[in-house]
């Protein structure tokens, strides 16, 4: 895990009341999912003037690696995310998709610090909420 890194997105992107909490959350072993659950349902811990909601209809992992490059992603990314597999990583981005979306586990894949992110909620009923964070 990347601490600097997770702080960073934290400080980009989350709203302020939420933030000291977080970091605290995601730097400890023991509390990281409560951090994560704020991803669940619909990210209230995100700042909604950065959100751009995703269609959800025909949604397919490579639509959604063509709009975040049309957004200005490069090939690598950080994840934050319940999916051990992909949590506290530098992926590739393509790679980051395939393993989040759809998985049914809320994630963030940061994209360009500070800029652009994406974040895909928990799937319980019907299809995750899932948003580009762009500033």
């Amino acid at each position: 895990m990347d601490h600097v890194k997770e702080q960073e997105i934290v400080e980009s992107f989350f709203v302020n009341r939420v933030k000291a909490r977080v970091n605290f959350e995601l730097s400890s072993s023991k509390k990281r999912y409560s951090a994560l659950s704020r991803l669940c349902g619909y990210p209230f811990s995100i700042k909604e003037k950065y959100l751009i909601k995703v269609s959800e209809s025909n949604f397919h992992g490579i639509v959604l690696l063509k709009l975040l490059k049309k957004y200005g992603a490069g090939d690598q990314c950080y994840v934050i995310s319940f999916n051990d597999e992909i949590d506290g990583r530098y992926l590739k981005l393509e790679e980051a998709i395939e393993k989040a979306v759809g998985s049914g586990f809320p994630s963030l894949i940061s994209c360009i610090p500070d800029k652009l992110a994406y974040v895909e909620g928990e799937q319980s009923y019907g299809p995750p909420g899932r948003y580009i964070i762009y500033k």
